[in-house]
């Protein structure tokens, strides 16, 4: 089981930029090295869409930011592409000299709030600079994800890829609301371009409680595959599961060794946990409260 202690904010996102109003959410690190992390994340403008923002920082000083973005790196869709709405990271592959962004794309709906699907996004600067691969999305739907595709993982696994995804089930009128019902499948690729989707499922509802499971963070330590997700009935939180093969999983969600706490930007909800390793320890950054309003959190394995 692991053990957290909670560092607190270390980056809060109100009057930073003109393009970000409130909200850093889904923080998605990509490792620089010796301790540096540029952490990407989903910022809100004045008419609550979003684009993709980043800064950088060093574990061992986490209140320090540095090189944040004044303009949004990866920019809204033009008005009726899968984006036009918000583009939110969700994680980075780094193979050789170039640096993939996988990010949610969100257009608005009518008779439902929104349809999601997975685009992505090029660096070939280390990630200062990254250009959209394609104005459609790069996973749309198909008879194995007929509604939509959002928050995704993709691991370089020895001679293959494996990508966990969310993906909605239904839809669903409950009091006045339509809400989307997601878990998490499991993909793969030989290549990172063509990928298998089968249908199989990595993390289930445990009840009929649950109608959130989201934003997959994968980790291969020692062979196992260990996975920090996102799952909700009233509120999010923090979800743990581990794998020998990383396609059967079982859910361990008391293991995570995180949740609300007393007061603060996460009493209410905790959610969207990315993990890292540094110097032989784990550390985590996550949301909290109305899915990031406050900014970024920090916490390190104890």
């Amino acid at each position: 089981m692991f053990h957290w202690k909670k560092l607190g904010l270390i980056f809060e996102p109100a009057g930073r930029a003109d393009w970000l109003k409130s909200h850093a959410w889904v923080p998605t690190p990509d490792d620089l090295g010796d301790g540096y992390f540029r952490v990407y994340f989903a910022g809100r403008n004045s008419n609550n869409l979003s684009q993709v923002g980043a800064f950088t920082i060093n574990v061992e000083k986490p209140n320090e930011i540095l090189d944040f973005s004044v303009e949004p790196i990866v920019q809204l869709g033009d008005l009726g592409l899968f984006d036009d709405s918000a583009v939110i990271p969700s994680c980075i592959v780094t193979d050789g000299g170039c640096k993939r962004l996988f990010y949610i794309g969100w257009m608005q709906g009518k008779r439902v709030p929104f349809y999601a699907m997975i685009g992505t996004a090029t660096s070939r600067d280390n990630g200062k600079t990254f250009q959209k691969t394609s104005p459609a999305p790069y996973f749309s739907r198909s008879d194995i994800d007929p509604y939509f595709m959002a928050a995704s993982y993709v691991l370089k696994d020895s001679s293959d890829y494996k990508m966990w995804y969310t993906t909605n089930t239904a839809w669903r009128e409950t009091s006045g609301e339509t809400l989307p019902k997601y878990h998490i499948k499991f993909a793969h690729s030989s290549d990172g371009e063509q990928w298998i989707r089968e249908g199989r499922v990595s993390i289930d509802f445990l009840s009929n409680d649950e109608y959130a499971i989201s934003r997959p963070w994968v980790l291969k330590e020692d062979g196992l595959y260990r996975m920090w997700y996102s799952f909700r009935g009233k509120t999010y939180r923090i979800g743990y599961a581990e794998s020998e093969d990383g396609v059967s999983w079982e859910r361990m969600d008391d293991a995570s060794g995180i949740d609300i706490s007393n007061s603060g930007f996460d009493s209410e909800m905790i959610e969207y946990a990315a993990v890292v390793q540094h110097n032989g320890q784990h550390f985590m950054f996550y949301n909290g409260n109305n899915f990031g309003a406050d900014g970024i959190g920090l916490a390190i394995e104890e």
